[in-house]
C-alpha cells in the first residue's frame, strides 16, 4: 500500500466522514416528508396504523438526523485542522456551497423536525 502520511490519512479521514454525512440528510429529508404524509393521513382517517408507522420511523428520523448533524460537525472541524490552508486558498469559492448546503439541508430538517 506504501507509506501513510498525514496528507493521506486526512484524505481517507475526510472521504470516511463525509460518505457518510452525504448519506445522512438527503435520507431524513425524504424521510421527513414520508413522516409527514404518515401523520397527515392518520389525522384524515384516525387509523392507527398509520399513526404506528409515524411512531416507527420518528425514532429512525431522530437517529439519523443527529447522526447528520455530528457528522457534520466533524466535518466542519476537519475543514478547519486538516485541511486549514485549502480553506484559506479556497474559502471564497467553497464557502458559498457550503452556506448554501447549511441553509438548505439543515433548516430543512431542522424544520420538519421542529413541526414534529
Amino acid at each position: 500500500m506504501g507509506e501513510l502520511d498525514a496528507v493521506l490519512l486526512a484524505r481517507i479521514q475526510f472521504a470516511f466522514t463525509v460518505s457518510f454525512h452525504f448519506l445522512f440528510p438527503a435520507f431524513t429529508i425524504g424521510l421527513a416528508s414520508y413522516l409527514a404524509v404518515l401523520n397527515a393521513l392518520w389525522l384524515w382517517t384516525k387509523e392507527h396504523r398509520y399513526l404506528d408507522l409515524f411512531r416507527y420511523w420518528v425514532k429512525i428520523f431522530a437517529l439519523a438526523f443527529a447522526m447528520g448533524v455530528v457528522s457534520g460537525i466533524v466535518m466542519s472541524y476537519q475543514f478547519g485542522t486538516n485541511w486549514s490552508v485549502f480553506s484559506d486558498k479556497a474559502g471564497p469559492v467553497i464557502g458559498a456551497p457550503m452556506a448554501y448546503e447549511v441553509l438548505s439541508a439543515f433548516f430543512l430538517e431542522a424544520g420538519f423536525l421542529g413541526v414534529m
